[in-house]
C-alpha cells in the first residue's frame, strides 16, 4: 500500500496520506498522543488533529486570513460553525468535523495563515479535538475519501463553470 494517494484536479494534482482519516467537509484527521491520557491505559476517547486537505487548499488558493469563533477547551458539535477562513477565492465558515472537546488550536497558523497553503499536513494543522470513539466513526478511511472526492469534484467543476459564466 502506498503511502499517499492522488486525485487529479483539472491540471493539478492533489496528494493525500494514505494514513490518514478524512472528513466530507475536507478536512484531514490524525490521533494525536493525549497527555491527558496515561500510557497504556485503555480509553474511550480519542483526541484527532484536523487539517484542511490539498483539495481544500487547491480550491481556496492562497489563505491568508484564519479566525476561530471558538476557545479551547470548548465544546463542540458535528457541523457546528468554529471559525471562518479567507482566501484569494473564497470567504467561507469553517464547521468542526466532528463532535467533542476542542483541546488546542494551532497559533501558528493563526499568526501565519500562509502555513496552510505551504504545509497543510504538518506546520498548517489547524486544531484538535477529542471525542468519543464512537463520535470518530463518522471519519472516512483513506480510499472512502478517494470516493467522496470524485462526488465532490463534480459538483466542484460546476460551480467553478458557473462563476466563470458570470
Amino acid at each position: 500500500m502506498s503511502d499517499s494517494f492522488t486525485f487529479a484536479m483539472g491540471e493539478f494534482d492533489a496528494t493525500f496520506p494514505s494514513n490518514y482519516r478524512y472528513a466530507k467537509n475536507h478536512m484531514w484527521a490524525l490521533p494525536v498522543a493525549d497527555p491527558n491520557v496515561a500510557s497504556g491505559t485503555d480509553s474511550t476517547q480519542t483526541t484527532f488533529r484536523f487539517g484542511l486537505t490539498a483539495y481544500a487548499v487547491r480550491l481556496l488558493q492562497d489563505v491568508y486570513f484564519l479566525d476561530w469563533t471558538v476557545e479551547a477547551p470548548s465544546p463542540v458539535k458535528l457541523r457546528g460553525e468554529i471559525g471562518s477562513i479567507e482566501s484569494k477565492k473564497a470567504e467561507s465558515d469553517l464547521f468542526s468535523p466532528v463532535a467533542g472537546l476542542l483541546t488546542k488550536i494551532n497559533a501558528a497558523a493563526l499568526d501565519d495563515p500562509a502555513l496552510i497553503n505551504a504545509d497543510p499536513y504538518d506546520a498548517g494543522w489547524l486544531l484538535e479535538i477529542q471525542c468519543e470513539a464512537g463520535d470518530s466513526d463518522i471519519l472516512l478511511t483513506a480510499d472512502q475519501y478517494a470516493q467522496h472526492l470524485e462526488e465532490a469534484w463534480q459538483v466542484a467543476q460546476r460551480t467553478i463553470k458557473g462563476q466563470a459564466n458570470q
